[in-house]
């Protein structure tokens, strides 16, 4: 939930400015190389997933997956935790362009298309697993690395909860909106932002609710048991995220 950039820093495996340096240029290579793969499959895709979605929200997916390579290979560059992007780096990549493929449904004539929406989410999901384990295969596991994932799981279940408020309501977004709400609060009271112990419950959490977001597409959930879903989720959030405040508060003082 929150993260700690002493961490980050703390975890760099490059210890001198010269090595770092040097691990630069293979590093943002690979994040260009990969960029431009999905760059091209990603239109391919959206025609061929989503046919009806609007033109605007096509190019709208493909400049904001242009931005987040931006955005990664930026933050890679100052961080280098290793002297490649690597394969685990890469799968969260994949990832996060599967994100903005489902994003291009957002905008299209509803209902959305919910059967296609759960093919690829549970893809996306499924890759979550993938890339821890490449990490620690590889010994190439980093703090960079763990805040990507976070991102990107983060920017899935706010994609997915705002496909499921064209069914069920607005307040559905809320299940999207909780990890952004707490990063926001982390500049009011930045108490917040201190580092949580690692808890099983907290993994759980967010399991169930991308799993429960993933479920709220399908066509054939009838509209009471989404609801119930959706609550006993909203539920779950605000237990996990209201222990660890308390959790930080006591810590605090």
């Amino acid at each position: 939930m929150s993260f700690d950039p002493q961490e980050m820093r703390a975890a760099r495996p490059l210890r001198h400015t010269a090595g770092r340096l040097a691990a630069l240029p293979r590093g943002l290579a690979e994040i260009a190389c990969l960029g431009a793969l999905f760059l091209l499959v990603l239109p391919v895709a959206q025609a061929g997933l989503f046919p009806e979605s609007l033109v605007a929200a096509r190019a709208g997916a493909l400049c904001g997956l242009a931005a987040l390579l931006g955005i990664v290979a930026a933050l890679f560059a100052r961080h280098a935790p290793h002297a490649g992007f690597g394969p685990a780096n890469a799968v969260t990549l994949a990832r996060a362009a599967l994100v903005a493929l489902m994003a291009t449904a957002l905008f299209g004539p509803p209902p959305p298309p919910g059967w296609t929406l759960v093919a690829v989410a549970v893809g996306c999901l499924s890759l979550d697993g993938i890339d821890g384990w490449l990490a620690r295969r590889t010994a190439m596991a980093s703090a960079f690395g763990a805040r990507f994932d976070m991102e990107t799981d983060a920017a899935l279940a706010l994609v997915l909860a705002a496909l499921a408020a064209d069914r069920l309501g607005g307040w559905v977004l809320a299940l999207g909106l909780a990890r952004y709400t707490f990063v926001a609060a982390t500049w009011a009271w930045p108490w917040l932002a201190r580092p949580l112990p690692d808890r099983l419950s907290r993994k759980a959490v967010c399991v169930l609710q991308i799993g429960a977001l993933i479920a709220l597409q399908a066509p054939s959930v009838p509209t009471g048991a989404a609801v119930a879903l959706a609550a006993l989720t909203a539920t779950a959030l605000a237990w996990s995220f209201g222990r660890d405040v308390l959790w930080l508060r006591a810590a605090r003082d």
